[in-house]
């Protein structure tokens, strides 16, 4: 596959997962463009892998289709789906080669032994593993095996890629170097691919578009600006940049009357409801004078912790309600160096502010 004309489509149409009355995966409908990389994401058990596996043909559907390229091949075993895994603990072989290692799917598919050596060569370059091709993989480092699988799933050419918390076994400093490698491999060689992860982060460097899931269900599908800067539930709201969020009682004025017993004054207008959830990021949050007449609701300072270029501030707006407000450390925005104890109004514009009704549905201004 050398460019995304040759890429596959993949749809998924109310793919569900019963495992006796549970639903691990529960009518879900997907449509990835060819070439387009996917990452689904969501906490540990909201039913990602369990979809996975079934692109793959490990595990068997209970309802719906999984067609590629228009075709449905949700009857097929996993050999004839043509798609290449990777997995999280990477399934290499542990006697075989790298060389080996990479060689296996293509023995697998009878490929001719001299395109075979040619195919596997210009694998472990594409992956810079060519000095290593005869080590075992004991002897290579997490981010080495990493890239081992990464080159043995792509060497049969797949019309997916699959993978599955790709990064979670590598340490913090290799996290980022094998994200981008990954990226570049897959935008250079246009392979339709989908990515299960648990870190947002990770998922919002390297996807086109997030697919949030929660108990087995989508809770939102969206590129990542779509999600961070209009969350459809307070779930993807907190999942996708950690936004605060505070419930209460909307009443006259739009005041927001907060369960501990503080008031928020909103920046919107809405209509008056019992039960409401506000939403709004941390660094959307202005920190000024508790008195200012564009003061929202007004705290006291509880935390102050300094992270390098950022400032984050932790206030306590009485009756157990909490505000994080994060910023710059420095420059004309810097966030002001406020110490424990003391009083702080906080501010922030409409269009940074999201009100939720009882259902998780937003609530629109008037």
């Amino acid at each position: 596959m050398s460019g995304a004309d040759e890429a596959a489509s993949l749809a998924l149409i109310g793919l569900r997962k019963l495992y006796g009355t549970m639903a691990a995966v529960d009518d879900l409908s997907l449509d990835v463009a060819p070439g387009e990389m996917i990452a689904l994401l969501g906490p540990s058990g909201c039913g990602k892998t369990t979809t996975l596996r079934m692109i793959a043909g490990f595990i068997a559907a209970t309802a719906g289709d999984i067609r590629v390229n228009g075709q449905s091949v949700a009857a097929l075993p996993p050999h004839q789906r043509d798609m290449g895994v990777v997995f999280q603990s990477y399934a290499l072989f542990p006697h075989l080669s790298v060389e080996r290692n990479v060689t296996f799917g293509l023995e697998m598919r009878r490929m001719a032994p001299d395109a075979r050596s040619r195919r596997v060569n210009e694998m472990l370059q594409l992956v810079k593993l060519e000095a290593f091709a005869q080590r075992l993989p004991r002897h290579l480092s997490g981010g080495q095996q990493q890239r081992v699988a990464l080159a043995r799933a792509l060497a049969i050419h797949p019309k997916l890629l699959l993978l599955d918390e790709p990064l979670s076994n590598l340490d913090a400093a290799l996290r980022q170097d094998v994200a981008r490698e990954i990226r570049l491999l897959q935008q250079a060689r246009g392979i339709t691919t989908l990515m299960v992860t648990h870190d947002q982060a990770e998922a919002m460097a390297m996807a086109d578009r997030l697919v949030v899931m929660r108990a087995g269900r989508v809770e939102q599908i969206g590129r990542q600006e779509d999600l961070y800067e209009r969350p459809a539930t307070p779930f993807v709201a907190r999942f996708i940049g950690q936004s605060n969020l505070l419930g209460g009682h909307l009443g006259p004025a739009s005041r927001l009357a907060l369960e501990g017993g503080a008031a928020i004054a909103l920046a919107s207008r809405y209509p008056e409801a019992p039960s409401v959830t506000l939403s709004i990021r941390p660094e959307t949050i202005h920190p000024g004078p508790p008195d200012a007449a564009e003061t929202r609701v007004a705290g006291t300072v509880a935390l102050t912790t300094y992270l390098g270029a950022v400032v984050e501030l932790l206030v306590d707006l009485g009756g157990g309600a909490q505000l994080v407000v994060r910023g710059a450390s420095v420059g004309p925005a810097a966030v002001p160096k406020l110490a424990v104890g003391e009083r702080v109004g906080l501010n922030w514009s409409p269009v940074d502010e999201r009100i939720f009704d009882e259902h998780d549905r937003p609530i629109a201004s008037l």
